[in-house]
């Protein structure tokens, strides 16, 4: 029989093993690191002796006592639905997964605890005790009370708990693709590009064609990485599988073969193009299809092959039009006549020529709505308006009939504060005061 003192020596020691392998392995292979961090998780929150009812967790109960609510680790409400519950989980997720911050030693940490949170609040058992009993119920030191059956109940599924392949099934369901492929081209780097649009292509949407430089399928090799012609040989390490299996006591363990890094095989001769990476870069010319109503500097994902791209939009600024959301701008120029008698005018708009009603005695600035004569807003079948602003054309030069019908206008005006050049007072319009006399 083990005593509960070497029992407690024992796990430390594994414990620090397993430490110790997550740190010489996350930087190689950091999905790889998931399950032998899990089990680090298992072993720091204590585990009792097998064969000693009297061995205490390694742990205190002060720990659950300062667990995080799990409502608020995944942001929801306590009266979330279960579909709240998944979509938040998903979402926060693949906010702290550890492959996206590589550089955040916390990301782990809270990755873990999402999951942890996740599994509790998607089971309604589990959730029906946690709301009962809250964290106390589930922590494996304290023993008997109400909560002790469900306590058991409790560890049995959570030292098997693994947020990696919780995470894994979540996002199948969301992707309807369970395919490690699928989960693994979430996370890479994805090639961003920038393509130059006028303002009437971004407005109006077109098929555009642009030039890429891609990673793909080497074309001597057709992405095996070998040499055309040679062999490629098993790899003994993990006979073939591209896992192998560790022991760390009453523990066995598989992550990513060490020697052949999970290809299963072993290339003698290595392709001369690619250097035995199965991939070289590649010029192609795709033909992107710009959305009506994209705006500056907005990002969009296209799929080029296997591949997937980012595509920034940078649009250029338009000598007619100017933009507000869904909304243009524009100016239209009126003569003086047009002004004070009124009449049409015509004015570009964004898809034809429009022509505009002056109503009379129009002032300067005037504003005439459009309704839906401006951009297609994204992803809606509606439309903004585009707006007409007036403007005035003052004439640099006159003809001697114009200058003459000026100055008759001039004589006739009652209303002027100041002077008109070439204009006198009349004598009947200095007896009516003197306050709108017109001086030479």
């Amino acid at each position: 029989m083990v005593s509960a003192y070497r029992w407690k020596k024992y796990v430390h020691t594994v414990y620090w093993q397993l430490v110790k392998r997550v740190a010489k392995h996350q930087q190689k292979n950091p999905i790889s690191c998931v399950p032998i961090l899990s089990l680090c998780i298992f072993f720091s929150a204590g585990v009792r002796c097998p064969h000693t009812i009297s061995c205490h967790s390694l742990h205190t109960s002060s720990l659950s006592a300062n667990k995080q609510d799990f409502y608020e680790v995944l942001g929801v409400s306590r009266n979330a639905s279960q579909k709240d519950i998944k979509k938040a989980y998903y979402q926060m997720a693949k906010k702290y997964h550890p492959d996206t911050n590589p550089d955040d030693p916390e990301a782990k940490e809270k990755f873990a605890k999402l999951a942890e949170a996740y599994e509790v609040l998607s089971d309604e058992v589990k959730r029906k005790q946690y709301d009962t009993y809250g964290a106390a119920g589930f922590d494996p030191s304290r023993g008997g009370g109400a909560g002790a059956s469900q306590q058991q109940y409790y560890r049995a599924g959570g030292a098997t708990l693994d947020p990696e392949e919780l995470f894994r099934k979540i996002f199948g369901e969301f992707t309807s693709s369970g395919g490690f492929g699928d989960f693994s081209s979430m996370f890479e780097h994805r090639p961003e590009f920038v393509m130059e649009l006028t303002f009437t292509q971004a407005a109006k949407g077109v098929n555009k064609e642009m030039t890429v430089n891609l990673e793909d399928a080497c074309p001597r090799c057709d992405g095996k990485g070998s040499e055309p012609g040679t062999k490629v040989s098993h790899c003994h390490y993990c006979n073939g599988t591209g896992m192998e299996s560790i022991n760390t006591g009453p523990f066995m363990m598989r992550t990513t073969c060490r020697r052949c890094g999970g290809k299963g095989s072993i290339m003698t001769t290595p392709c001369v193009l690619c250097r035995g990476s199965g991939q070289t870069k590649q010029r192609q010319t795709v033909t992107v299809p710009v959305p009506a109503g994209v705006e500056d500097g907005q990002t969009v994902r296209m799929s080029v092959g296997k591949k997937e791209i980012l595509i920034t939009f940078r649009v250029q600024k338009s000598p007619v039009f100017r933009r507000s959301g869904a909304d243009i701008h524009s100016d239209v120029l009126i003569s003086v006549a047009q002004a004070v008698l009124g009449g049409t005018a015509r004015a570009q708009g964004l898809y034809d020529t429009i022509s505009i009603v002056i109503p009379p005695s129009c002032p300067a600035d005037q504003v005439i709505r459009l309704q839906g004569k401006g951009i297609r807003r994204m992803n809606s079948y509606s439309y903004g308006d585009h707006y007409v602003h007036i403007k005035i054309r003052v004439p640099k030069k006159l003809t001697r009939r114009q200058r003459s019908l000026m100055l008759s206008y001039a004589e006739e005006e009652t209303d002027v504060e100041g002077t008109v050049n070439g204009v006198s007072a009349s004598a009947g319009q200095a007896a009516e005061g003197g306050a709108g006399r017109l001086l030479l």
